[in-house]
């Protein structure tokens, strides 16, 4: 099946990624900024085929009008492999569990990548219909990290656990700890749940270790997951950082 992304910040990302075989570029022939010129040259470099058009052409093939003269016609993303994460002494992966919407899935998956979240396991979707809307709203993050498709969630957690990653669930209970008293293990996966349907029962029943965050007012309503995302994936740098600062 065949995706379009649309837009200088969703195609340089792909192109850049390689987790997607991309056929043809179809660039505004008076596009000549000099990002639009680099993704040019790296489309040649990666022997991708570059077509110029008038405007009202790409215009016309295009789904939406934030397009800026930049198609790609692309296949469909590759999933990547837990396997990657074999040896390593520091792994940050999260779990996305429940995020219906493709703008806070996009919204979760560019914080965790700028915290510096390498992975994203999740469970089978078709996000298809959204490829064009999640590269965007994500700023690209979604091609850059790697995404990892758990077919079968229990399957993927003893995986998890036989590598020695550590699964730590954001829920709120009787034994969890609050994220400005827990230290994150070098070896991590932080499993997040739409603030709807929230985690999956097997996923917490494997939990490792629950955390939570501390409101400053008295509020019983579950956070967005996307911004549970930025707040616990910016703790985790926060710490990484300061453990490195202290040797």
């Amino acid at each position: 099946m065949q995706d379009i992304l649309e837009g200088n910040i969703a195609v340089k990302a792909a192109i850049q990624a390689g987790h997607r075989v991309i056929e043809q570029l179809l660039v505004d022939e008076h596009k000549q900024d000099r990002d639009t010129r680099y993704i040019v040259r790296l489309a040649k470099d990666r022997k991708i085929a570059v077509t110029k058009l008038p405007r009202n052409q790409i215009d016309a093939l295009a789904k939406g009008k934030t397009h800026g003269g930049l198609l790609a016609y692309c296949h469909e993303r590759a999933y990547q492999s837990l396997d990657a994460y074999v040896g390593r002494e520091h792994v940050f992966l999260a779990l996305l569990e429940g995020i219906e919407d493709p703008y806070n899935f996009a919204s979760a998956l560019r914080s965790l990548y700028a915290a510096g979240c390498e992975g994203v396991i999740v469970s089978p979707r078709n996000w298809t219909s959204a490829t064009d809307v999640v590269a965007k709203a994500s700023a690209g993050a979604s091609e850059l990290i790697d995404l990892i498709k758990a077919d079968d969630m229990n399957r993927t957690i003893v995986q998890l656990k036989s590598q020695g990653i550590s699964l730590v669930c954001a829920q709120r209970c009787d034994d969890a700890q609050s994220i400005f008293t827990y230290q994150f293990p070098k070896r991590l996966c932080l499993a997040i749940g739409g603030e709807m349907r929230g985690l999956s029962k097997s996923v917490r029943c494997a939990s490792d270790q629950n955390i939570y965050i501390p409101y400053g007012n008295s509020f019983r309503n579950a956070m967005s997951a996307a911004s549970s995302c930025a707040i616990l994936a910016f703790e985790h740098l926060r710490q990484t950082i300061e453990r490195t600062d202290k040797k």
